[in-house]
């Protein structure tokens, strides 16, 4: 398996060419590198002006691997090949290395890049990129990429450090100051300005003497051919090293690596329209720092978001008055870590009553707009407490916990509720404080405890009576002063005590039946499922010209073909028996069929847009201008691998992928609506869905479009 890494963008407060000088002074050798034995400069060229200098060394190190291990490679050192391009015109420096050392056993590739900082130029940025790919090492292998993951981690912490101290070491030798390079007087011919359009420095010329910060050479970059291009794109798309500890916490590189690589592919795949980088780093952390399963679970809730439109809960969700008088929770002030503290007296709580109340639709929506709400506090106590805060604490108070409690269907809905906020509120409890906990609590949660994850359970702190009182209690993680009245502190607690529901407010079962269904279908959402052979297609009537069909649709499962065809003549309706092959009903949607087998294309329907490939997980929003009037029908189609051209033989890549999809079905969730003409006013960038996106966990929203003759098209990807 390949291991990658990619580091944030690490910005030091001097210019380029203190910098450059600083780096050059870490050749030969290093002290602060110990591994870093010695190098040799094997080829080196400078152009006549002096602008560009490329060096490559042959550089030797001692890696720190078990006796047993090197004498089984045959091996005391490690020489690694680092080719060092610096641009003095354009005020960069790249730096590719790759092991030269088992080369057929192990390849290690790792660039690193130094360039201006966009917005200062006395500033300098750094970024670094390493991939690792170990094919054998005489059985192991296992052992030699541990070894190599370690070293690599522990100089990159050293990296910026080695800069600073020789910087350091440089202003006490008297150099504060080197001018930037400009053109020989003898060169007439070369622009007397920088690549920015600003007028240049004199001419340096760094002394080619020594130093290294870039030499990770444990490290590892990108395999994708052009490094270079790797590191290319806007600032805005990077992540700063300084916002990472400032708003996200210490991470270790590895840590930061794995937050970079999954918001670099949300942004490629979402065009921009990603989740607040807290957010990807709580589906990080629930799944240990491995990429894979944190870019599944986040996309399946990314789906979940939009398909109920929870991202504007907080704004929509209007509290019954049930809720309102009988929901005894609430937000007050925060504990000693600045968490914001919910707090809940669910012994005082009916649950029996609100759920023959409310139903469990709405109980389950009260509690997400409870999650919505901490995750706004967790943003604003990040800004006023200057350190980064991602999740809440939790304070329960069980007193009057009993029997009633554990009623079937109320313990149905409150597992019911764990399992949608553990799927999609991940690492967000902090801490959960128990208290008061009677002797029907075990009962409650022997019940409750296996639907909770590992790592949320070791967050739970339980006490017993008034064990709460004494050292090691609540004064450990809150401050007296906010201790609740009703535990015995002196704060007021706006928290509703509660109660029986009067029985008066109970409602039939076919009445909550038919809310909770209305609740959850509040959707402008429809699903679909496709099958091969079995395209799902819907039907727009369309009675004036240049009106505008928009569409906004998710593949979940699977790879479609999309497409559109007009017809001057209404398909028959498809048949309403589910055994009929023109409409299939299923758990994941439906599927029918308007076109038929008998018409012809080109002669019946024509198609009004070229097909598109979507693949699974992308989001495709998009609009066509009606030419005609008729009948359009809008078609999601199963994608078949075509078989190459060139031989009979299929490729790697499409017999990979085939193996991917586990049957010959997916599933689509979509929307669509038809803007009047003379509601147009021929912006094609007004027609942008509005209902796409994630409006409460995007930072940021922007449209990549790709404009046809008459219509438009934004692809991402879940």
């Amino acid at each position: 398996m390949v291991q990658k890494y990619q580091s944030p963008v690490r910005v030091y407060k001097h210019p380029f060419e203190l910098i450059m000088a600083a780096y050059e002074r870490r050749f030969p050798t290093c002290p602060l590198i110990p591994m870093f034995v010695a190098s040799d400069i094997v080829n080196e060229f400078k152009s006549e002006d002096a602008a560009i200098h490329i060096v490559e060394r042959r550089c030797k190190l001692d890696v720190d691997a078990p006796r047993l291990l090197k004498k089984i490679a045959g091996v005391d050192y490690v020489y690694f090949i680092q080719k060092n391009s610096l641009n003095r015109r354009e005020r960069t420096l790249h730096i590719d290395a790759h092991n030269e050392t088992f080369s057929n056993r192990v390849v290690i590739n790792e660039h690193c890049f130094y360039s201006v900082h966009p917005d200062n130029e006395d500033w300098t940025c750094f970024e670094q990129s390493a991939s690792l790919d170990i094919k054998s090492f005489f059985g192991f292998e296992s052992t030699v990429e541990k070894i190599a993951m370690k070293q690599y981690t522990s100089n990159i912490k050293k990296g910026k450090e080695i800069i600073e101290y020789y910087l350091k070491q440089m202003e006490e030798e008297g150099i504060t100051y080197l001018p930037r390079w400009m053109p020989s007087i003898t060169h007439s011919s070369e622009i007397n300005t920088s690549s920015s359009g600003r007028p240049v420095s004199p001419a340096l010329n760094i002394p080619v003497t020594a130093s290294k910060d870039s030499m990770n050479c444990m490290d590892v970059v990108n395999s994708s051919g052009s490094p270079t291009e790797a590191m290319t794109g806007t600032p805005d798309d990077k992540l700063d090293a300084d916002y990472i500890k400032r708003y996200l916490g210490d991470l270790t590189p590895l840590q930061e690596s794995c937050l970079i690589r999954l918001r670099q592919w949300l942004q490629e795949t979402h065009k921009g329209k990603i989740p607040k980088d807290e957010h990807i780093l709580r589906f990080l952390r629930a799944r240990d720092f491995n990429i894979d399963k944190a870019r599944e679970i986040l996309c399946q809730s990314l789906t979940w978001r939009k398909q109920h439109q929870v991202d504007y809960l907080l704004e929509t969700w209007n509290p019954p008055q049930v809720l309102q008088d009988y929901y005894a929770g609430g937000w007050h002030h925060h504990d000693k870590d600045g968490r914001p503290l919910y707090v809940l007296r669910l012994g005082q709580m009916d649950t029996k009553g609100l759920v023959r109340a409310l139903g469990e639709e709405s109980l389950l929506r009260h509690v997400l707009s409870i999650n919505e709400e901490g995750l706004r506090r967790c943003e604003e106590n990040t800004k006023v407490f200057g350190r980064p805060i991602s999740s809440w604490t939790c304070l329960v108070d069980l007193e009057g916990l009993n029997m009633r409690h554990l009623w079937r269907p109320g313990v149905k809905a409150l597992l019911r509720i764990i399992e949608v906020v553990e799927a999609n509120y991940p690492e967000t409890l902090g801490r959960l404080l128990i208290l008061r906990a009677p002797r029907v609590f075990p009962v409650l949660w022997t019940l409750v405890s296996p639907f909770i994850d590992d790592n949320t359970r070791k967050k739970f702190l339980i006490y017993a009576g008034n064990d709460y009182q004494g050292p090691g209690g609540l004064v450990d993680y809150i401050d007296k002063e906010i201790i609740p009245d009703f535990l015995g502190g002196e704060c007021l607690c706006d928290v509703p005590e509660g109660g029986l529901v009067p029985k008066s407010l109970y409602r039939t079962p076919e009445e909550l039946e038919n809310d909770d269904i209305k609740l959850w279908t509040e959707t402008i959402y429809q699903s679909a499922s496709i099958f091969k052979g079995s395209p799902h297609e819907i039907l727009i009537q369309i009675v004036e010209a240049s009106s505008v069909i928009t569409w906004d649709f998710d593949v979940c499962k699977g790879d479609i073909v999309f497409n559109i065809f007009h017809s001057k003549r209404a398909p028959q309706p498809p048949k309403k028996d589910t055994l009929a092959t023109h409409s299939i009903t299923s758990l994941g949607g439906n599927n029918v069929q308007l076109i038929d087998k008998a018409w012809q294309l080109g002669r019946d329907y024509s198609m009004v847009e070229s097909p598109l490939i979507c693949k699974e997980g992308e989001s495709v929003q998009g609009s066509h201008v009606t030419r005609w009037p008729g009948f359009y029908i809008l078609q999601w189609k199963f994608h078949s691998m075509p078989a190459c051209a060139t031989t009979s033989l299929p490729r790697v890549d499409d017999v990979l992928a085939s193996l991917q999809v586990s049957s010959h079905k997916c599933k689509v969730m979509y929307y669509t609506e038809v803007i009047g003409s003379e509601d147009f006013r021929g912006s094609m960038t007004s027609l942008e869905s509005s209902h796409s996106g994630f409006s409460q966990l995007s930072a940021a929203t922007t449209s990549s479009s790709q404009s046809h003759s008459s219509s438009m098209v934004s692809r991402s990807t879940h």
